[in-house]
């Protein structure tokens, strides 16, 4: 997938343009986030669930190495394999290995946003290897040649007559814009999909390492299918993934449903536990797992450290005001929203992103939601600060926020623009106490008013409130 972060601002505009997409968008608004809030009414022990998955994680990620070891011994002594991979191109050489191996010419995947993040699809056709997405909403993008514009709903961008149109132009079959119809129809050509595939691909939500188990949540069975019905099953994933106990994972499970879509529990459920045994009904005959590092490694024990405990549940991206009216294309790549924002700059250099951490109006929704209690805001900030402090930040900003510095560091000259700026703008705004046109803030004023300070101002309300317990 091409990164298209730096021309974020020029893709919201176009996104704020689309009427299709604000469409789509309202259903957004409407549907997951009043979803996970029944959903946490009906749990009164929510909220220290969250505060045992933060406290779990932080142990998970400061023995990370002895876990990961723990898991790949595990699933060498079930009869599989694991691969390590530092670089997205790493793992694309090793699971295209693995399917050359076995002469493989289709592939069928289960959703990942991992194999996302390495541009894996486009990879394998390059090489002679068709994937075939499952996932009913990639499944889609797949036809229309598109990429998900969400973790979760990958394909919440469109509009039931845009599905629709894809169906009819590639299922060549009547257009039909009943959705039971439309279902029945990705059944039926995927159906003999799943059954000839040489080898299923998909991810892992997490990975076990007391048993050596993988395990995929779908609402769909895709995952199911994929990973039973090829010889060869391959599981790709970040190394962030492992959990010490299935109990362990329990509680992630719990966590996940209600904070992504507000279900009690996603509907499938899956593990994995090596290749097929003497006596199994089915399953693959080889077990592969590729773990992916991509600078997750780097970020351990650092300013990002926090972010490695995300579970990729999409809360925070739900709740977001930028996500909500932009839409995840234009973020520009594979993690859109607030996690995205903190992520992209990692994985990509902030010198492509810098445009995500600035996108955020700091209301700190992101964080209230985030189950396992990541800090968003503070993590943009970080890489806001990043990004000033190696000149990539616009001259404006930089100019205007050394400005602030000087009188901020002088108090009696920051008093005095203050008691200025506050009588200029009260001024300007007259009786109707708002602004149509403002100096150096048309970024602001030729879109909207600029509301007008309606009182005194902070340090004027304190030194009175002071005064007053005198």
């Amino acid at each position: 997938m091409q990164i298209k972060s730096p021309e974020f601002k020029e893709n919201a505009r176009i996104a704020l343009k689309d009427v299709g997409l604000q469409k789509a968008l309202g259903n957004l608004k409407a549907g997951f986030p009043e979803k996970r809030a029944i959903a946490v009414q009906r749990m009164p022990e929510f909220h220290d669930m969250r505060d045992e998955a933060r406290d779990l994680k932080n142990h998970i990620l400061e023995n990370l190495d002895i876990y990961l070891e723990q898991f790949e011994s595990k699933v060498t002594e079930n009869g599989g394999h694991v691969h390590w991979c530092r670089t997205s191109d790493d793992a694309r050489k090793t699971i295209l290995d693995i399917c050359q191996q076995v002469d493989a010419k289709t592939v069928t995947k289960g959703k990942s946003m991992v194999s996302e993040e390495i541009n894996l699809n486009e990879y394998l056709e390059e090489n002679g290897v068709q994937p075939i997405e499952t996932d009913l909403g990639e499944y889609i993008l797949q036809l229309r040649n598109d990429h998900p514009s969400h973790i979760i709903a990958p394909a919440i961008h469109l509009n039931l007559e845009d599905v629709s149109e894809a169906f009819h132009e590639h299922h060549k079959k009547p257009k039909s814009d009943d959705p039971a119809v439309l279902m029945q129809e990705a059944r039926e050509e995927l159906r003999t999909k799943f059954v000839n595939a040489d080898v299923g691909i998909t991810g892992a939500n997490f990975l076990v390492a007391e048993t050596g188990s993988t395990i995929i949540v779908t609402n769909e069975g895709n995952g199911d299918l994929t990973q039973t019905l090829p010889k060869t099953h391959i599981v790709i994933t970040s190394i962030e993934k492992v959990v010490p106990t299935l109990e362990d994972m329990t509680l992630f499970l719990r966590l996940l449903a209600r904070s992504a879509t507000g279900q009690e529990f996603t509907v499938y459920n899956t593990l994995s536990t090596g290749p097929r045994r003497e006596g199994d009904a089915d399953g693959p005959d080889n077990f592969h797992v590729v773990l992916v590092d991509n600078g997750r490694s780097d970020m351990v024990g650092g300013e990002l450290h926090d972010m490695l405990r995300c579970i990729r549940c999409s809360a925070c991206m739900n709740h977001c005001p930028v996500y909500g009216a932009v839409g995840g294309h234009a973020y520009g790549w594979v993690y859109p929203g607030p996690m995205g924002s903190v992520l992209t700059p990692q994985m990509v250099g902030i010198e492509k992103a810098g445009n995500l951490p600035n996108a955020s109006t700091f209301c700190g929704k992101c964080e209230e939601v985030c189950p396992v209690r990541i800090p968003l805001p503070k993590l943009m900030r970080h890489w806001r600060t990043n990004e000033f402090e190696k000149h990539l930040s616009p001259k404006a900003v930089r100019w205007g926020i050394a400005g602030w510095g000087f009188f901020a560091k002088r108090p009696k000259l920051y008093r005095q623009m203050s008691n200025t700026s506050n009588w200029f703008m009260r001024t300007m705004a007259g009786k109707k106490g708002r602004i149509n046109s403002l100096p150096l803030a048309g970024g602001w004023t030729d879109f909207r008013d600029m509301p007008a300070p309606s009182g005194k101002t902070f340090m004027q309300q304190w030194q009175k409130k002071q005064g007053d317990k005198s």
